[in-house]
């Protein structure tokens, strides 16, 4: 006979004797990870390989802490890796569309900046100091006055000429001009001019006439000298500036000496400087409604942008990076180029340049959640994109679309050496692999994390460890040896194996955070046991409402479950329902039905189309079962129609299959079962009894309806033994047992099942081939041979009538 279940094998007690702590204020804190070997070692490997394609997806359940761990994994390895170079953006001087990169040593980056700052500042002091200078005004006074000589040479020369022709030259604001002049070099008025006769009116037109073309040839020969002498000015300014702007840059230029960019860049801003000089003479700022905000110095000058350094990619931390970007957007990835809105016109140039997350992580990791990268369009292809080119190209999505085509800048693109860590669940990664042919490419190390792990003593103490480090880090009180014995227990609990721990510790940190806000109510200074017990069932309450409702139903009569007396053909099943990240259980009374038929058996579930296939193949295999035990030298005729009583929703599984093959027995045998038991389990084509999903939540499901319709000593669920180990209840239910008002069953085979529901023997067979007399079994194959010698008589009948 099957003897009922000891409190022993009810819950699995952690003792909190092992515990050689006072609180977990005492233990240190723990940052590697636990129990998840074979993610550890993936990681490893993979953050060691430098081959290309070898980036990381973690996978496991949600709330299992693999992005707390590949975090803190990583980091730690990250610390002993070299620190990346800095990375600038500098003007590109030949073509300011395509901004050229410079980088430099870790830190150095800033330095370079603010040496180029204070250059721009020191060129305009000294610029402006050394063109006011008395030296520099000389020496442009001079050419101007050299230059001054010769066009008054050139002008003298004409007036001489004019002179001897009697003809004087004048000047004035107005312009150049000749006049007739009389013996004594006084000009001719109006009356002098018109008495004198007509030849020598004539001689004096054409004398005025060829002084005027003279005056042009003068005129020429001084715009050249006017060029000239600009020139020449130009000239000096440059040669004064290059000497100012060689002596400021030369000292740049032997602190960098080893950097080829660098030395080209402080060229081009000595030529720039050369060429432009004036900008550093000429600053007078606009005035007026539109006019911008004076500058306190160069480097503010819009004018002298072009030479500053836009650093853009700074590292002051020692290192790889290790960066986790939360919002994974196309341009957070991929970096974007800012623009300044003036007078109705966007602008933009070289030092609005912004760095994106993929620039940040360079020659380190990048973690993304894979889900987030996912959903952000364009994200997962700009990261399949940088991965397979090995560079990292700013565009806009308008350039990437060619929605528009305005012109933009084309940054020097930069060279990528980091690691990518995509965060998932199972299901994304499969998916991916399946559908997206560049993924198994890109990403050929799985840290496939566990969804649990060994509960030995070594990995109690581990745990324990694993409670104070969440316990620091969310600021929650510590918690004495007893309440972490509870706290593993409840892992237990959650990961449905009593010899196993959860590595859910998102679910965990819940329960010590409530845990903690009741301990702080109450002012204790300490997290009890009665503190986690007591944050377990109130979440558990505040989930619990429709679960209630269905034990109303129940308790009224509304849905009909009996929990005592005997029915033929009738059994109480259990199932499980899930409603966000909580699980309860209903009984469910499943009935059947049997007559003479064709050996089916109607799923009346699958007919309406509520059963699901996993329900489906259950009862196929039920009339597998049937077949190959009682009828194995007859036909198999038989009908048998099955149905969940009041159930109206989807039917999935195979948990009820026994319940059902139990129900079907009943029929056939006309043997009644006794209604203060409920059954799960799966059965096989065998008829041995397989595991079964939820077992905890079914037996605490049907011993409340129990304990709602008055608990009689009597009843009980029966369980797989495969079930045993899974097993971590309530302890209300534990304490039941214990004074045997309630009773679990685990067994093996239907035929132990039926014996337990029916008290009758259900017989062996024996070695003439059939079963025991007034056994179960023998009934049940009575009974099939009766159906099958009235087919068989029913056939005969019809066939000698077509004879006739």
């Amino acid at each position: 006979m099957i003897e009922s279940l000891k409190k022993e094998k009810l819950y699995n007690y952690c003792d909190s004797s092992i515990f050689k702590f006072n609180t977990t204020k005492d233990l240190e804190s723990l940052d590697e990870i636990i129990g998840q070997r074979r993610a550890s070692q993936t990681i490893e490997f993979a953050t060691q390989i430098r081959k290309d394609g070898y980036n990381i997806f973690a996978m496991g359940p949600t709330g299992s802490g693999k992005q707390t761990a590949v975090m803190n994994h990583i980091k730690q390895k990250a610390k002993e890796e070299p620190t990346p170079d800095d990375v600038c953006y500098v003007n590109n001087f030949l073509d300011s569309r395509k901004p050229t990169i410079i980088t430099l040593p870790p830190t150095k980056g800033s330095e370079f900046k603010n040496d180029i700052d204070e250059l721009i500042d020191d060129l305009e002091s000294n610029i402006l100091l050394v063109f006011d200078s008395d030296d520099y005004k000389n020496q442009k006074e001079a050419t101007n006055e050299t230059y001054r000589l010769k066009e008054n040479e050139l002008f003298n020369i004409l007036a001489q000429e004019a002179k001897n022709m009697d003809i004087s030259f004048l000047k004035s604001a107005e312009g150049y001009g000749f006049a007739p002049v009389n013996d004594k070099n006084e000009i001719l008025t109006s009356e002098e001019y018109n008495s004198i006769d007509e030849d020598k009116k004539i001689k004096i037109q054409k004398s005025i006439s060829f002084l005027q073309k003279r005056l042009q040839e003068t005129l020429r020969e001084i715009s050249k000298l006017r060029k000239a002498n600009q020139k020449e000015i130009k000239n000096l300014k440059k040669f004064v500036a290059q000497e100012v702007t060689k002596q400021l840059v030369e000292e740049l230029r032997l602190k960098y000496s080893k950097n080829e960019k660098i030395q080209k860049f402080l060229l081009d801003i000595e030529e720039d400087v050369v060429q432009n000089v004036d900008d550093f003479l000429h600053q007078e700022a606009p005035s007026g409604f539109f006019a911008p905000p004076r500058v306190k110095s160069a480097r503010e000058n819009p004018l002298f942008r072009k030479y500053r350094v836009n650093l853009f990619i700074s590292r002051t931390e020692k290192g790889a990076p290790v960066i986790y970007e939360d919002n994974p957007t196309y341009q957070n990835l991929i970096g974007h180029i800012e623009h300044i809105a003036q007078f109705g016109t966007l602008l933009t140039d070289f030092s609005l340049i912004k760095a994106g997350t993929f620039h940040k992580a360079n020659g380190g990791y990048l973690i993304l959640d894979a889900r987030k990268l996912l959903m952000q369009p364009y994200g997962w292809e700009g990261l399949k994109r940088v991965l397979r080119s090995k560079e990292i190209r700013i565009e806009s999505l308008e350039q990437l679309l060619s929605v528009t085509r305005t012109t933009s800048l084309e940054p020097e693109p930069i060279k990528i050496d980091f690691k990518v860590v995509l965060i998932g669940e199972r299901m994304l990664y499969y998916l991916l692999y399946r559908y997206d042919p560049e993924f198994k490419e890109l990403f050929k190390a799985v840290a496939d994390f566990e969804d649990d792990m060994q509960k030995d003593e070594e990995n109690l103490m581990l745990y324990a460890r694993v409670i104070a480090t969440v316990a620091q880090k969310h600021e929650i009180l510590p918690l004495c040896p007893s309440a972490v014995a509870k706290v593993i227990e409840y892992s237990s609990r959650l990961t449905e194996d009593s010899n196993k721990l959860s590595a859910n510790i998102g679910k965990v940190t819940e329960i010590l955070e409530e845990a903690d806000f009741l301990t702080r109510k109450n002012k204790k200074e300490v997290i009890g046991k009665d503190e986690i017990r007591e944050a377990i069932e109130n979440k558990k309450y505040r989930n619990n409402r429709i679960n209630e409702k269905i034990q109303e139903m129940i308790e009224d009569g509304t849905i009909m479950i009996d929990v005592d007396g005997y029915a033929v053909g009738q059994i109480n099943g259990l199932s499980v329902m899930s409603l966000g990240d909580f699980m309860f259980a209903k009984p469910t009374k499943i009935t059947a039905k049997t007559r003479i038929g064709s050996g089916k058996i109607i799923d009346i579930e699958r007919e309406v189309e509520l059963g699901g296939p996993l329900h489906s193949k259950g009862v196929m295999i039920l009339s597998s079962f049937l077949g190959a035990r009682y009828a194995r030298n007859e036909p198999f005729s038989l009908n048998a129609s099955l149905v969940f009583e009041q159930s109206y929703g989807s039917v999935d599984g195979d948990s009820a299959s026994s319940a059902e093959l139990y129900a079907i027995l009943s029929s056939l045998a006309d043997i009644p079962i006794n209604q203060s038991f409920a059954v799960t389990g799966s059965v096989n084509q065998h008829g041995r009894i397989q595991a079964i999903g939820g077992v905890n939540e079914k037996i605490e499901g049907f011993f409340d309806i129990c304990k709602i319709k008055g608990l009689n000593g009597k009843q009980g669920v029966i369980i797989p033994k495969a079930n045993i180990k899974n097993l971590m209840l309530k302890e209300e239910v534990v304490n039941a047992v214990e004074n045997n008002r309630f009773f679990i069953y685990a067994i093996e085979t239907i035929d132990e099942g039926m014996e337990l529901l029916t008290g009758k023997n259900a017989g062996k067979l024996l070695e003439d081939g059939n079963f025991e007399e007034d056994s179960i079994n023998a009934l049940v194959e009575k009974k099939l041979q009766s159906y099958a010698s009235k087919q068989q008589a029913r056939k005969s009948l019809i066939t000698e009538a077509i004879r006739d």
